[in-house]
């Protein structure tokens, strides 16, 4: 999985996504039972995605694309993503239960708690993209 930034600099979730700090989701109303992994924004770190008291002002133009290899795309606001704004904020995680995710899901899942569907749940994830808003 591959993470590009407007500003030029890219760098590879897949390489970042073991070295960050990891975080447990049981989803409600699902079949799916225990995922874990690191926030989305830790990973975004590795190409210089603000956050914390860094995002604010033209900051909070920033947005992230989520793509997957079936060609769909989810998008949020990166202060979407800050646990500093919001308490449910998207997990990335490459296992269920302790297991590597099958074809099917895998290599990557980004999994988004506490919103009512799972809608930009994404499912086979290959880019994340940090873009800003004209």
């Amino acid at each position: 999985m591959s993470a590009a930034k407007t500003a030029g600099h890219s760098g590879s979730i897949s390489r970042r996504w073991r070295s960050c700090p990891s975080t447990a989701f049981t989803p409600k109303r699902t079949a799916t039972p225990w995922l874990a992994g690191p926030y989305l924004i830790d990973l975004l770190g590795a190409v210089g995605a603000p956050a914390g008291e860094a995002l604010r002002g033209k900051n909070l133009a920033l947005y992230v694309r989520v793509s997957a290899a079936d060609g769909y795309r989810a998008v949020f606001a990166l202060a979407e993503l800050d646990p500093g704004l919001r308490s449910d904020v998207p997990i990335v995680t490459a296992s269920c239960n302790g297991n590597a995710l099958d074809a099917k899901d895998g290599p990557f899942r980004l999994v988004v708690p506490g919103e009512k569907r799972p809608a930009r749940w994404v499912r086979q994830v290959t880019a994340v993209d940090l873009l800003r808003a004209p």
